[in-house]
């Protein structure tokens, strides 16, 4: 692209990246956002925009920053595969994960009271299938903020981390990915790691940390160079308002309400029970505040008392949170006095629903509790997943639900959000490198998870039952996943911290760290990390990880005993799969004219059948007697007929002066010549035959080529004393027309 091409210039900035380069370009489309980068590797291009509202938005305790990340079909070569709806709708579940994945990435980087509306959008513009459009997105995204007047810190860099042959890859391809055991995702600034999302193949603990130091290099690298790009190109940042704070007032406070946190947080309670003593101190805290501070009276309000009121719940919270992190850092106590590497209780419970749920399992972890169970299905249930890369299908799939009762509230908003996306995918990706290869096992399976508590760590529950549910079902597991979630407290002014095992609600909420890791015995199958302050300690990570490892084996042995193996039975009421291999040129006989024929095997048998080309046939029934039926239909649709062998058939048509039409295989027929049927002459077909009647025939000709074949009553008997023998099997006929004399009536004897 050149600058000519535009009316606006355009600046462009390169970076070798190693046997790759990396081009961002900015100022030539899209100038009415704040920002807009265009990033290439390759033929993949993505675009990145950010836009800031003009104010902030009223009554919000949040970042408002959304993330959209748009796939285009075009960028990819395709039109949608629909034939009523060619337009891109809602983002598909793999791109509403993609946002979460930048959107986790740039959210610590903004002030924490920065209460405007902040939209990057990640459009997709060209993928050329090797170099990864998420890795080009989030270069884009993590570009285009820092070029933006929106105050964040960074700039960021993120990359692609593969594990190949136990060499680490940088931003592999696609087809490299797929041979890759690991697949992470790391996003990082000038000084620290600040978002990681990670799937594995029981990846050991040491070599996950070799992954996290690669990634961070070469994710430095483009943070620097992106810094460079935006002191030469990049907007003057405008200030953040300040939050509303009043010392005195939050002082009198904190006096008032300390001993009553203090007391609520060290003493053993519900969830919700220490919840309404700070909604209480939330409610009180306005009267004392008015106590305190009065109006003047007889006179409006001031601004700033009013101000002063309205805070005093911001400031109960700040007092609340504080307190958590003072009493972790120095003292080593946690909510209701656990300690820093205490799990809470745990629970499990196989088949707590009847066995037509095909596995079922309760998990508890404290007041964290989940219901997860396990759907096996026929092969033709497989999930089809469009998208610019075509489409693909999946085998596994896990559901996750946070209905609003898991944590005492009422809501009118019950669509799947993308908070429960992202959950449920985390625990489909901690167990995709467990489950039995297809061939072995071929079921489409389900896993849902309803949460119905919550005090944090739903997505880790989400996981263990998963797997317990699993195995319940009889799905021979390589081996069993645990997982577990870990805090941090940190100081750091004086350069301290506490990593926390077992996150809860509360420690999430005021915390700096919500580390999610799933594993088995042998290593890691999944992280998710999310933090809150700009970036984590190298040494965090070191510890972070064998804290998991010893807090997954401690889940691990509570989850054994429910159930120590993959049940070998499956429940009587899941499907039983029986599949069989035919010659691919055959699948055409199978499926008939139209879909007729595998219509009717299905429609009077009850049996689901899924075909594949290479002419492997799953057969799924609950019923054993009617898979065995269809199993012996197939058989006999494809079977090839044998010259001299008798074969048990049917008239399905009369030809009157010709002959019949015989069914003697499913699916096939045969021709019963007039001068077949016995050895006196026959003046009449129907002398002999009727329409329905069922019969023996010998087969006395095929035809490979055209699949005609030439059936035989008389051979069934000696001939006469005096009648000569008949043709050889397989020999030309004896009159009629040359050739066969399929079409015409032989000579009578």
């Amino acid at each position: 692209m050149s600058d000519q091409t535009f009316l606006s210039p355009q600046r462009e900035f390169s970076l070798e990246l190693g046997d790759k380069k990396l081009t961002v370009r900015t100022g030539a489309i899209a100038n009415q956002a704040n920002a807009s980068v265009l990033c290439q590797t390759g033929d993949t291009i993505a675009l990145a925009n950010c836009t800031v509202s003009a104010t902030a938005r009223v009554g919000v305790d949040f970042l408002p920053l959304q993330v959209v990340y748009q796939e285009k079909y075009y960028a990819g070569g395709f039109i949608a595969g629909s034939r009523f709806r060619k337009r891109e709708g809602r983002p598909s579940d793999d791109y509403v994960l993609l946002g979460r994945q930048i959107d986790r990435g740039l959210r610590p980087m903004f002030p924490k009271h920065f209460h405007r509306d902040i939209q990057v959008f990640c459009t997709v513009l060209s993928y050329d299938v090797e170099n990864e459009h998420d890795v080009a997105s989030a270069n884009a995204a993590n570009l285009a903020v820092a070029l933006s007047d929106c105050p964040s810190d960074g700039p960021l860099g993120s990359v692609r981390v593969g594990l190949i042959g136990g060499e680490l890859v940088l931003n592999p391809s696609r087809e490299a990915r797929a041979k890759s055991d690991l697949d992470m995702f790391l996003t990082a600034s000038l000084e620290r790691v600040v978002m990681i999302e990670a799937g594995a193949n029981q990846v050991p603990e040491a070599d996950v940390l070799r992954a996290i130091e690669f990634g961070k290099k070469w994710a430095q690298k483009i943070a620097r160079f992106f810094a460079d790009v935006q002191k030469e190109v990049g907007k003057k940042k405008f200030e953040a308002e300040p939050p509303f704070m009043h010392e005195e007032a939050y002082a009198f406070l904190k006096e008032w309400a300390l001993p009553v946190v203090t007391d609520a947080i060290k003493k053993p309670m519900a969830k919700n029970a220490r919840r309404a003593v700070f909604t209480d101190l939330m409610a009180k805290s306005e009267e004392k505040l008015k106590e305190q501070y009065p109006a003047p009276a007889g006179q409006t309000v001031p601004e700033e008392l009013q101000k002063l009121y309205v805070n005093g719940k911001i400031f109960i919270d700040m007092i609340v949170k504080g307190e958590m992190r003072r009493l972790v850092l120095p003292e080593g106590v946690r909510m209701s006095g656990r300690k820093i590497e205490e799990i809470r209780p745990l629970a499990a419970t196989v088949d707590v629903l009847p066995s037509r749920v095909h596995g079922s399992v309760l998990f508890e972890r404290g007041e964290t509790q989940c219901l997860t169970t396990c759907t096996l299905g026929a092969p033709g249930d497989k999930q089809i997943v469009e998208g610019m890369e075509g489409e693909r299908k999946l085998r596994y799939f896990h559901h996750y639900n946070f209905p609003p009762f898991s944590v005492g509230e009422t809501s009118n908003r019950l669509a799947v959000g993308n908070r429960e996306i992202g959950h449920g995918n985390l625990a489909q990706r901690a167990l995709l490198p467990l489950l039995p290869k297809e061939e072995d096992f071929p079921y489409t399976i389900r896993t849902v998870t309803e949460i119905l508590s919550s005090n944090g760590s739903s997505s880790m529950a989400a996981t263990c039952g998963s797997t317990l549910a699993l195995m319940a079902a009889g799905v021979p597991i390589a081996a069993p996943v645990s997982a577990i979630a870990l805090g941090l407290i940190s100081d750091e002014e004086k350069g301290t911290y506490v990593v926390l095992t077992d996150l809860q609600d509360e420690e999430d909420f005021g915390g700096d760290m919500d580390f999610k890791v799933t594993g088995t015995e042998r290593g890691i199958t999944a992280i998710q990390m999310d933090i809150k302050i700009k970036g984590l300690p190298d040494a965090v990570f070191a510890e972070a990880l064998e804290r998991a490892r010893k807090g997954r084996a401690q889940v691990l042995e509570v989850m054994l005993k429910a159930i120590p193996e993959p049940r070998k039975e499956l429940s009587p009421y899941a499907p039983r799969i029986e599949t069989m291999q035919i010659d691919p040129e055959d699948i055409r006989l199978v499926i008939g004219k139209g879909g007729e024929t595998i219509q009717r095997i299905t429609g009077e048998l009850g049996v689901e059948i899924d075909i594949e080309d290479s002419g492997l046939i799953f057969i799924t029934s609950v019923n054993g007697e009617a898979m065995r039926k269809a199993k012996e239909w197939i058989a006999g649709i494809v079977e090839k007929p044998e010259v001299g062998k008798v074969y048990k058939g049917k008239v399905i048509r009369i030809i009157p002066g010709v002959g019949a039409i015989v069914e003697f295989l499913p699916g096939k027929d045969g021709m019963i010549h007039i001068s077949e049927l016995q050895w006196k002459r026959t003046e009449q077909v129907e002398d002999v035959l009727k329409m329905g009647q069922e019969l023996e025939a010998k087969v006395i000709e095929y035809d490979p080529m055209d699949g005609k074949t030439r059936l035989s009553l008389r051979q069934m008997t000696e001939p006469p004393a005096g009648m000569p023998p008949p043709r050889p099997f397989g020999g030309p006929p004896r009159g009629g027309r040359p050739g066969g004399g399929f079409g015409g009536r032989g000579p009578r004897r």
